[in-house]
């Protein structure tokens, strides 16, 4: 589903999967392709909306749990695009796509090869994402910010009215809190998380980190 010029949000489709987004500009991006179960679905959402696979040129990720990264492999080899990762999620390739998965009892997440070390930002053309470290979730956590549109990709970092569990391998609750501070000082427009509705509006956006501050960094419990 086209959100705005350019940017296309197809809705997690079951059971541990997640949004996955796609930024088509001269370089088209693909942000997380979620559990490979879904991913035929996935596409044929795509190909409605005009965007073939093989339009794909890069994937990559808000973090490495397998409801975010499970069909990556599967995706790379249907589109040939490259897998673009910073460094910080390098570091943890291996143990937390094997970790989290055996916390979760899916199996291990299928494995992929990194073709491109992503530095402080993505520049797509007309678009330029910036990438944010946002631990908490998950070490390796990260964001990508559009300042020109406004548009904040924030995995499992803050939802709609909730934020990202910290009781996965390696979660962490001061740094999740940190990263929601550090993260609530931008200006969004479009907030779009990894799971559930995405935020419209800046007062809405706002309004929600107010919500989470009040009710999960202050008083946390059960989380997504």
């Amino acid at each position: 589903m086209r959100i705005q010029d350019g940017v296309y949000w197809y809705k997690e489709k079951g059971f541990l999967d997640a949004n996955t987004y796609v930024i088509k500009d001269e370089i088209t991006l693909l942000i997380d392709p979620g559990l490979e179960n879904y991913l035929g679905l996935r596409l044929e959402e795509m190909r409605e909306g005009g965007i073939d696979a093989r339009d794909i040129d890069l994937i990559t990720l808000t973090h490495l749990h397998p409801d975010h990264c499970d069909a990556t492999a599967a995706l790379k080899d249907i589109s040939g695009a490259k897998i673009a990762l910073p460094s910080s999620q390098l570091e943890y390739l291996d143990i937390m796509t094997e970790e989290a998965s055996r916390f979760i009892g899916i199996g291990n997440a299928k494995k992929f090869e990194v073709d491109l070390v992503l530095e402080e930002s993505l520049n797509l053309g007309n678009t330029e994402l910036r990438i944010l470290h946002t631990p908490g979730h998950s070490p390796e956590s990260i964001c990508f910010y559009a300042s020109d549109k406004k548009i904040l990709i924030c995995g499992d970092l803050v939802f709609e009215k909730s934020v990202g569990r910290t009781d996965l391998p390696f979660g962490n609750e001061e740094e999740l809190k940190s990263s929601i501070n550090t993260v609530s000082a931008l200006d969004t427009e479009l907030l779009l998380p990894g799971h559930g509705a995405i935020i419209e509006g800046c007062s809405n956006v706002k309004r929600n980190y107010e919500f989470v501050r009040e009710f999960y960094l202050k008083h946390p419990h059960s989380r997504l």
